[in-house]
């Protein structure tokens, strides 16, 4: 089963990672997760500009070698970007030292203070290394746009029937989230302008 939204206990167990921004706001903070891609990436930027909104990136720093003309598309169009790892690493699953590495790599190509481990994953050791250097950024709603198994309408219900003010909403500008990211996408950011919410960057 899918969590959409992050449960209470998690965040209780968790409170110095970063959920959500100010309940009080009706803002929403997208998110985008894995770029930059070449065939995904500046679609999603094409949708942003559509709506003249602005959004965070985190980006792996392997794709940014790859892909450096869309990674500076994605700062002059006046996106955020953070750091996802160099290679896009499991946190469960990579010793501290070679994660720490990892991420640094990464932060010599994104320069950022803001940091989301990839699958959400980190370890309490890993967490509390990066929390002296980064602003752990997680979520409070993830789409599962990566997930084949859902539609793109399961993935558009996803988006919108979980927000509330200052939620942070996790999309991916990757090759498996194609199809539901460009249907969700669009159909989200209308529905939630139509519902009086501003997009706001980290």
């Amino acid at each position: 089963m899918n969590i959409v939204k992050s449960p209470l206990w998690l965040r209780l167990l968790l409170p110095k990672l970063t959920w959500n921004r100010n309940r009080k706001e009706k803002h929403i903070y997208l998110t985008f997760d894995d770029g930059p891609i070449p065939d995904v990436t500046p679609q999603v930027l094409n949708i942003l500009k559509k709506y003249n909104i602005q959004a965070t990136f985190f980006c792996v720093g392997e794709n940014i070698v790859k892909h450096p003309e869309i990674f500076e598309q994605v700062k002059l169009q006046g996106h955020r970007v953070g750091n996802h790892t160099y290679n896009h690493l499991k946190g469960w699953q990579t010793p501290l030292a070679t994660y720490l590495e990892n991420v640094e790599k990464c932060q010599q190509l994104t320069q950022t203070n803001l940091f989301r481990p990839p699958y959400g994953k980190c370890t309490l050791p890993q967490f509390k290394k990066l929390r002296d250097t980064y602003e752990i950024i997680m979520w409070d709603v993830i789409t599962y746009d990566f997930d084949h198994k859902l539609s793109p309408e399961a993935c558009y219900q996803n988006a919108i029937q979980h927000v509330t003010n200052g939620s942070i909403v996790v999309f991916h500008d990757n090759i498996k989230a194609v199809p539901r990211l460009l249907y969700a996408l669009p159909k989200a950011i209308e529905y939630w302008l139509d519902k009086g919410y501003e997009f706001k960057l980290l």
